[in-house]
């Protein structure tokens, strides 16, 4: 009895959504035109290729509903849209909803907390707007806000209450700070901005679990910069952190890139970054010399330290992390593979531990566990 009493309470445990539950990863190759899905091994971090979804020509950022239930994916070659996806079966495959005009080139979206809009930055255009998402979860064309930039909006994401926004403003060097309503409606924060070094390029920027700290990674300069986030969301600067490896492959200060951008100098040229669930770890990309970066934060004052640097697949453009912090996931816009890196809980020292082929251009990285 006191052994069928000790395994009726252990059912609900082993029923549990987290034990059973499965991680699909999903990349966007924008040369092949193709969105790559993967099945990953909470277990041994490993890579099971699932297929290729046809996407459309310059597939780029990727972005999951809060709910897992739907994948969105901008096109960044004329005419530009937003394709709604419903993810499905017991491999994760995309069952296309819609395909949403929109007014601008994307390279950068996001869903808000709600689930309800949808969140995109346009580095061409100068603009950030939000589109309302349908009950069946559809982007739509109703644009509940827009408003104009400055030079090259890269990102946009919010705090953890849903009520403000925060844009990397590579052209002015900025990160930008809205106001975001229940409706969907964007209005300047305070100043509007917070201003950056000059010629650094605010680029993406990730928010600590507790709402504390907004991290702003800079494509040119690579530095991190900590920003202390004010009770109506305000930011103000606290402390920057220089690149990791600038300073070891000899990379010179990095420019802007235009379309035709050529130059031979190593220079840096700073990508991604992304926080673990529990904010104990950052971990940054940078594209000339193929690595990732990564930092251990403290609990209370929110500061860096330098973990390691690491090699990873060749141009490295977006990185992703499941949802128990244990796995990191790489794509390289120039590698035939994308890797899986063990993050080690105690030290935060990646560990690479399997690949599976990638399209050509891989680019973004989205993970949806279910």
């Amino acid at each position: 009895m006191i052994r069928l009493k000790t395994a009726l309470a252990l059912l609900p445990l082993l029923c549990s959504a987290p034990l059973w539950a499965t991680t699909f990863v999903y990349v966007s190759n924008a040369e092949s035109g193709t969105v790559s899905r993967y099945q990953l091994s909470e277990a041994n971090g490993s890579l099971q290729w699932r297929g290729d979804t046809p996407a459309g020509k310059k597939i780029m950022p990727l972005a999951a509903s809060p709910d897992g239930k739907r994948l969105y994916g901008a096109l960044r070659s004329p005419p530009y849209s937003i394709i709604s996806w419903r993810v499905s079966g017991p491999h994760g495959d995309l069952q296309k909803l819609a395909v949403t005009p929109v007014a601008a080139s994307f390279p950068w979206i996001t869903t808000d907390r709600s689930g309800r809009y949808l969140l995109a930055a346009s580095y061409d255009s100068d603009i950030v707007t939000s589109n309302r998402i349908d009950d069946k979860g559809v982007v739509t064309p109703q644009v509940t806000g827009e408003v104009k930039t400055g030079p090259h909006a890269h990102s946009v994401i919010t705090d953890v209450s849903n009520h403000s926004l925060y844009v990397g403003n590579l052209g002015a060097d900025r990160v930008l700070q809205y106001a975001f309503a229940d409706n969907g409606a964007i209005t300047p924060l305070g100043t509007g901005f917070v201003q950056g070094e000059k010629n650094s390029g605010a680029r993406h920027s990730v928010i600590s679990p507790d709402n504390r700290f907004l991290y702003n990674l800079a494509e040119m300069s690579g530095t991190i910069t900590q920003f202390r986030r004010a009770a109506d969301g305000s930011l103000t600067e606290l402390k920057t952190w220089p690149n990791a490896v600038a300073k070891k492959y000899n990379l010179q200060h990095g420019e802007q890139r235009p379309a035709g951008y050529s130059d031979p100098t190593p220079r840096i040229w700073a990508a991604d970054i992304k926080i673990t669930p529990d904010g104990q770890f950052i971990y940054v990309t940078e594209r000339t010399s193929g690595t990732v970066s990564g930092y251990r934060v403290d609990k209370q004052s929110g500061e860096l330290t330098l973990i390691g640097s690491w090699p990873v697949e060749k141009q490295p453009r977006s990185i992703a992390i499941d949802a128990q912090g244990k796995w990191l996931i790489v794509s390289g816009e120039k590698s035939a593979v994308i890797g899986s890196y063990a993050i080690d809980p105690a030290s935060g020292e990646l560990k690479r531990v399997a690949e599976a082929p990638a399209g050509k251009g891989a680019n973004w990285v989205t993970l949806i566990t279910q």
